[in-house]
């Protein structure tokens, strides 16, 4: 099962995580399939990237959300917004 959640990257006491598409499987800093975006919560607000179209194809192929993802697909209302056709 695909699950799309957070990689953590950057130095120690200073993270930072990239959105990625991985086996459910596979340990954290371990293989995944495709990264979708980035998000730094060190700034004030916190800031992300996040390519949506690829984020809602791999909700379409069945990758599910980690909670931590899920709240910041809500953050950016990417549940909200109708599908592109």
């Amino acid at each position: 099962m695909l699950r799309i959640r957070l990689r953590r990257v950057g130095k120690k006491k200073q993270p930072s995580y990239r959105i990625v598409v991985a086996d459910s499987r596979s340990p954290q800093k371990g293989a995944f399939v495709e990264r979708i975006g980035h998000y730094d919560p060190l700034v004030d607000p916190p800031a992300v990237t996040l390519d949506k179209e690829r984020a809602r194809h791999w909700m379409g192929k069945g990758a599910q959300p980690s909670d931590a993802v899920r709240r910041i697909f809500n953050w950016q209302n990417l549940f909200e917004e109708a599908p592109a056709q």
